[in-house]
């Protein structure tokens, strides 16, 4: 079920803190979908999401190439979210260092990558049974 981006729920906003990979769906040229399977962290008060990845990674290729919509799908037994939005890719080393600190809160500190750029992702639709 869609989800008020206002009105979150407690158990919803859990499951988004538990440690969990998702998987990351971004959009070929030709339309088509390319999932991968990522690590993302999602700030419910400015409603956005962040995947750290390198700078020449697929993901980030297609929204660069104008693809920006996007979805994140984290799954655990019968509950399950998407996060559906646009994203942009953040390379100043403030943003990456942000995204790298909020990661290592939520999963564990990431190896050293100097190609490192964020995927941040505007969420305006949730959807799921959490």
């Amino acid at each position: 079920m869609a989800r008020d981006l206002h009105h979150l729920n407690p158990d919803l906003l859990a499951f988004l803190t538990e440690r969990h990979l998702a998987t990351l769906t971004t959009l070929r040229a030709d339309g088509s979908p390319h999932v991968v399977p990522v690590g993302f962290t999602f700030d419910g008060q400015t409603l956005t999401a962040r995947v750290i990845t390198s700078g020449r990674s697929a993901k980030v290729r297609h929204v660069r190439a104008g693809q920006a919509r996007v979805a994140v799908c984290q799954v655990e037994g019968r509950r399950w979210l998407t996060l559906e939005g646009t994203a942009v890719v953040r390379e100043d080393p403030a943003s990456v260092r942000d995204a790298e600190d909020r990661y290592a809160r939520r999963y564990r500190q990431p190896r050293e990558n100097p190609a490192r750029v964020v995927l941040q992702i505007s969420v305006d639709r949730i959807l799921g049974n959490a």
